[in-house]
């Protein structure tokens, strides 16, 4: 079977076409997914993506999945996985009702949902208040947040102990993507010398809008069902963490690993190219 894992990040398997607009390895090729995909019509088996559909604009995403269902086979399969705007808005009112009732000790888990509503979406800075929050010593929550997102709490705080070598790693690894930062650093010093402090500020800011890490749009199992279908897509499905038609899935360990869900906020669905 050929497969293609799209906008894949640092979550791989050799056994994919791994591929994300920076390359975090041998094994992920460097390619900018906005464009449309470098690949024959009907090349693969199955696509999958996890996390990157959000990062989208409406039109953006609905073309990206067109794309995907040109490259696949008849009754090939696509997987997609986003955060789950259902499941983060019903346990956004849940703790809402708990501190409302008076439960102090919830106030740090409504804290958290308010973040995963609305943080990555307003942000303006790299990691924004999340990141102060899953920094702060003082955290008394962690296992409510471990259940919210999984793994990636983990590496974030593994990520953070070891933020300085690994940034210097990267660097040595992709001198391109340190030019890049130089030249962004000399522009916003050459706005700052034309059009002063604020146009400065409007300028970083929108540079970091761009990168990447902002979301953009949020789903649910209505909206991704009826934008799969809208692209071509047949027989959508929800699925588990740990449930696909694509064979062997769950030995990839690109959703599961060692049995627990890497990204328990998430939305999983599977549908059909006819």
């Amino acid at each position: 079977m050929k497969l293609l894992n799209f906008g894949c990040g640092s979550t791989f398997h050799p056994a994919w076409v791994n591929i994300d607009i920076i390359s975090s390895s041998p094994e992920v090729r460097e390619y900018d997914i906005r464009k449309n995909l470098p690949y024959p019509d009907a090349e693969f088996d199955a696509c999958y993506s996890s996390h990157v559909l959000e990062h989208f604009q409406q039109d953006e995403a609905k073309k990206l999945l067109t794309e995907c269902c040109r490259i696949l086979r008849d009754k090939g399969i696509i997987r997609v996985v986003v955060p789950d705007l259902e499941a983060i808005a019903r346990e956004y009112l849940f703790t809402l009702e708990k501190v409302d009732s008076g439960i102090k000790e919830a106030e740090p888990d409504y804290d958290w949902m308010m973040l995963e509503l609305y943080d990555q979406t307003v942000r303006s800075v790299g990691g924004g208040k999340m990141k102060d929050f899953l920094l702060n010593p003082s955290i008394n929550n962690k296992d409510f947040v471990r259940s919210r997102i999984g793994a990636e709490a983990e590496k974030f705080w593994e990520i953070h102990a070891h933020q300085k070598s690994m940034r210097e790693r990267i660097m040595a690894k992709i001198p391109a993507w340190f030019l890049q930062k130089l030249r962004i650093i000399i522009a916003k010093y050459l706005v700052a010398l034309v059009a002063g402090n604020e146009a400065k500020k409007s300028f970083e800011e929108g540079i970091f809008r761009n990168s990447g890490e902002i979301h953009i749009w949020m789903y649910d199992r209505y909206s991704l069902k009826r934008l799969l279908e809208q692209v071509g897509f047949i027989d959508v499905r929800i699925c588990r963490a740990d449930d696909s038609r694509i064979p062997d899935f769950n030995s990839y360990g690109l959703d599961t690993i060692e049995g627990k869900i890497r990204k328990p906020d998430s939305l999983f669905m599977e549908a059909m190219k006819p």
